[in-house]
């Protein structure tokens, strides 16, 4: 059976996987005034068990991606969605903040593979013209599953406890790692794709490399294009860890939000992400067809314009009611993830088939350094000084990171 535009069957696919990781890691940010409350520890422990499975994603990410560039992203990736639903349901015996430290930690481990197999899976199926295209709907799963975290897991705590959420949201990716390995395979040996489809994702590649190539870690941190991808993403990663990790804190205990009312508006800044990873897809093929502009310099353009944008969220401190806060971390979420759909793509453009996972792990490890940085300045400070200077920090960030990505990557000749 052959299936028109597999490569969109094939984004689905990937999408699916990226919503339930994120699904499963946004779980502790909704359930932390609740589990905070029960097992007594604070903010400051609190940023301690964030700052766990940062520490272990940032590690992880470019293993993982070397994994993935070993064994393949078709059995990398299900392996370590097998193992992230374990580690998931470990989290309903956790006694204290140290024990949940300890299996954050380890979901952090495991869930590092979810970035890098989406972007190397994005560079076997699709032609570099179309490859924002295919980065901004896979990246819609992030904020799909932070955006459906709040009202699922609230739903389940109120109905059966806590422990049910991790449960839940950890079972999906037993599911996902069956579909995936049922389903996934590269363009060449998929059975599903038809022939001028498969011609024009081949003839489409801008990289063809040899079969003994293998990825080289100081080779790719010795390139001037890794920093381009790699300090951007550093400078951008601490806003997106703030609206997973912190918004639910900040909505209870500084907008003065219930539970439930804190459900029903802490997942608008993901839908709005969601717009944003659209926008920041199609975004690039329009200026380049109305404004005739180059590959890279299309992606850039779309950086700046995100950055821009991301100076609202860092008004947040100014808005006279929570629901007007709100509308500035919607605008927040947009702006970010048309930051984070063309800086992924630029790493496909910028990188080959053969170390693209690798790359990408590398700078994802990067990325959640900043985040990881961040997030323990918040606990370190958001009780002494408030949130409003930290997030005032995150609009001057991505600024300075655009900055940097028009600076090392615009010569490109692409």
């Amino acid at each position: 059976m052959i299936l028109k535009g597999m490569r969109w069957w094939i984004v689905g696919l990937i999408c699916l996987g990226t919503i339930v990781n994120y699904l499963s890691r946004n779980t502790l940010g909704v359930l932390a005034p609740v589990m905070m409350s029960e097992m007594h520890f604070t903010t400051a422990e609190y940023s301690y068990v964030v700052g766990a499975f940062q520490i272990a994603y940032t590690i992880m990410q470019p293993v993982c991606g070397f994994i993935l560039d070993t064994l393949g992203v078709r059995a990398g990736f299900a392996m370590f969605a097998g193992l992230w639903s374990m580690v998931s349901w470990l989290h309903v015996v956790a006694a204290g903040w140290i024990s949940l430290a300890l299996f954050r930690g380890l979901l952090g481990l495991t869930e590092a593979a979810a970035i890098p197999a989406g972007v190397k899976a994005i560079a076997e199926w699709f032609p570099a013209r179309q490859r924002s295209q295919g980065m901004g709907l896979f990246n819609i799963g992030t904020s799909v599953g932070a955006m459906l975290a709040p009202p699922m897991v609230v739903a389940l705590q109120q109905r059966f406890g806590w422990h049910s959420a991790f449960l839940a949201t950890g079972g999906l990716g037993f599911v996902f790692a069956g579909l995936w390995w049922t389903l996934y395979r590269s363009p060449a040996r998929h059975p599903f794709i038809g022939e001028d489809e498969l011609a024009m994702i081949e003839a489409g590649q801008t990289d063809q490399p040899a079969r003994a190539q293998r990825a080289s870690v100081p080779a790719i941190l010795s390139t001037r294009r890794f920093w381009g991808v790699a300090l951007p993403r550093f400078l951008a990663e601490p806003a997106w860890q703030t609206f997973t990790f912190w918004i639910p804190l900040y909505l209870t205990s500084v907008r003065g939000m219930d539970l439930k009312e804190m459900a029903m508006f802490a997942w608008l800044p993901f839908l709005a992400a969601d717009l944003g990873s659209l926008v920041g897809g199609f975004l690039p093929p329009l200026l380049m067809r109305k404004f005739g502009m180059k590959l890279v310099n299309s992606r850039l353009t779309g950086v700046c314009i995100g950055s821009v944008l991301m100076i609202a969220p860092g008004c947040v401190g100014l808005a006279g009611n929570p629901h007007l806060a709100i509308a500035l971390f919607c605008i927040g979420g947009f702006a970010h993830q048309i930051i984070s759909a063309l800086i992924n793509t630029l790493a496909v453009d910028m990188f080959g088939r053969h170390e693209i996972g690798t790359a990408s792990g590398l700078a994802g490890m990067a990325a959640w350094s900043g985040g990881l940085g961040f997030s323990l300045l918040v606990g370190a400070l958001a009780d002494s000084i408030g949130y409003n200077p930290l997030f005032a920090c995150l609009s001057v960030f991505d600024l300075i990171g655009a900055g940097i990505a028009v600076l090392l990557l615009s010569r490109s000749s692409k």
